[in-house]
Formats: structure tokens, sequence, C-alpha cells
């Protein structure tokens, strides 16, 4: 399919606007300008209360924003989710809109986690952090009118990637038991040798040098076959909760999502799968600007009732 006629235009916005590319940037300077992309989400449901909350994270206190639809009556499931910015850039405000309409069209608690960031915190920290939001919500779930029984976790990226590793990792654990896991083109391989990669890896917002910086931030390369760093690597994905998994058609990543969509089916995991033709990287995080992320908020929504129900 051709490229969908917003993000050309974005992508020749900022080809003429000559911005650097954030892997030739300190990551202080990559993330003001990431920041800048807020603008492009718009200010999602207004309706969603929201409530700035610190617990006590593996590395000192760890900010959580807890999200709350109107009209919710009692304890219901939560939507533990974690953002994206190749585990180097974004925080919770990067995936605000979204999540505000997620919660508000699920009906369910979102809490969105700012996790540490590398390279002042490589892995395992990010990851260290996911899992202790997740089990801060499975232990004090009617602190905040969550059911501790109906979890998920989600993630959009890096946050895939991360969301990923917490099922993997609250399985091998025991740890809270989950629903759903929802991905949005996710991070599963330190690899670059996809189809994806060789077609989309240069002119559609997110690139290979990209890439690589990020993952160079992060992990060492030596560990790309622990399966909490590339989960799709992960020799067993069996007993894993359901997942939902949706792809963009020009993103490097579509290759290794829609490869770890088909290795948990193959472990007999329950998976919805959806490649988002037309579609660069990020677009998810911008419902304002893409009506593709309004959609992918309607089927992710669907998929959070059923779980919950």
């Amino acid at each position: 399919m051709a490229l969908d006629p917003i993000a050309a235009g974005l992508l020749q916005q900022m080809a003429e606007a000559n911005m650097p590319a954030l892997n030739e940037m300190a990551p202080a300077e990559a993330r003001e300008a990431a920041a800048g992309f807020i603008a492009l989400a718009g200010p999602g449901d207004q309706t969603v209360q929201t409530e700035d909350r610190t617990i006590t994270g593996p590395g000192g206190p760890l900010p959580v924003r807890v999200y709350t639809p109107q009209g919710v009556d009692g304890a219901v499931g939560a939507l533990v989710y974690y953002h994206g910015g190749g585990w180097v850039i974004g925080t919770i405000e990067s995936t605000d809109a979204i999540c505000r309409n997620v919660a508000a069209r699920a009906g369910c608690k979102v809490v969105s986690v700012e996790y540490r960031l590398a390279p002042e915190h490589g892995y395992p920290a990010p990851l260290e952090d996911c899992y202790a939001a997740l089990a801060w919500v499975a232990a004090n779930g009617a602190e905040i009118g969550v059911d501790p029984t109906r979890l998920a976790v989600g993630g959009d990226s890096a946050g895939g990637n991360l969301a990923a590793a917490v099922a993997l990792k609250a399985r091998d654990e025991h740890g809270p038991a989950l629903r759903l896991q929802l991905l949005v083109y996710p991070v599963t391989d330190r690899s670059y040798g996809t189809a994806s990669y060789a077609a989309n890896g240069e002119g559609y917002l997110l690139t290979t040098s990209m890439m690589e910086w990020f993952w160079d931030h992060y992990v060492d390369a030596g560990s790309a076959d622990d399966p909490y760093v590339s989960p799709l690597r992960a020799k067993d994905l069996s007993g894993l909760p359901a997942a939902v998994v949706f792809t963009a058609e020009f993103d490097p990543l579509r290759d290794e999502g829609e490869a770890y969509a088909a290795a948990l089916r193959a472990a007999g995991v329950s998976v919805e799968a959806e490649r988002f033709d037309g579609q660069i990287h990020a677009f998810w995080q911008m419902p304002a600007t893409f009506a593709a992320a309004d959609a992918a908020a309607d089927r992710a929504a669907a998929a959070l009732r059923k779980v919950f129900a």
C-alpha cells in the first residue's frame, strides 16, 4: 500500500526543517527534540482523570500516572503501560493522549510508568522498573481502584520490548498473573537483518542507524541472546498471556514484531496481530495526527474489554 499522505507530509516537513537525526545528538538533546512530537499527539480524551503518584522502585522513587475513565465504579482491570523511545528518550507525557484514549474506550485503568532511561541507566534498570511497577499494581490495586486479578501490560516500540520482557519475567518468576500483553510495533530482537529493515531502514522516521544507537545505549551486544533483551530469542514462549500485536507497514521493526506474533502463536498463545498499512513508526502515539492511531486504540480497547470482562 502507498504511504499514508499524512505520514508523507510529516516526513517532508522534517526533511525541509533539516533537523539532525536523534542518533546524531547527545541523549539529553535527543530527549528535548523528541518532546516536540507531543504536540502532534493532541490532548487525548479529557474526560479521563489522571493522578501522578510516586512508588518505590528498585532504583529509588518511580513516578507513575494513573488514568481513570469517567463512570468507573468499583475495582476494574488495569493496563500497566510502558512508553517507547528506544530506552533512551520518551516520558509519560509522550503517550499521555493514547493512554487517555485507551482508558476511556476500554473502561479500565491505565498505569503509565516513568522508568529510568539509558544510557544513564542501561539494562536491566528499565526492565526492573517496569516489572516493579506491575508488582506494585498487583499488590496495591485496591489503593487505586484496580482489581489485581485483571491485569495487562503494554507498550510501544522499546516499551513493547519491555512489556514482552515483563510478561516473560512474570511467567518465569511466578509473578503477577496477566491476561494480555499489548505490543505496539515492539522491538523483539537485537538484529537488523530483516526485509523490513532493508526496505524501511531509511526515510521513514525510525532508521537503522537510530536503532543501532538506541541498542548501543541500552545494552551490550553480547546480551542479545538474553530473552529479556530479545524476546524473539526466548527458547520457550508457552504459558504467556494472550497478545495483541500491532505493526506498521513502513517500519523497520515490522518484521520482528510479526515474527514474535507468529512465535507466540506457534507456542500456543492466543494472538491477534494486525499490520497498519501505509503507516510509519510512532503513528500510535499521535492520535490527533493519524486516524490509524484512533483505529488502533479502538482495537486495543476492545481486546482489553474482552479479557477484563
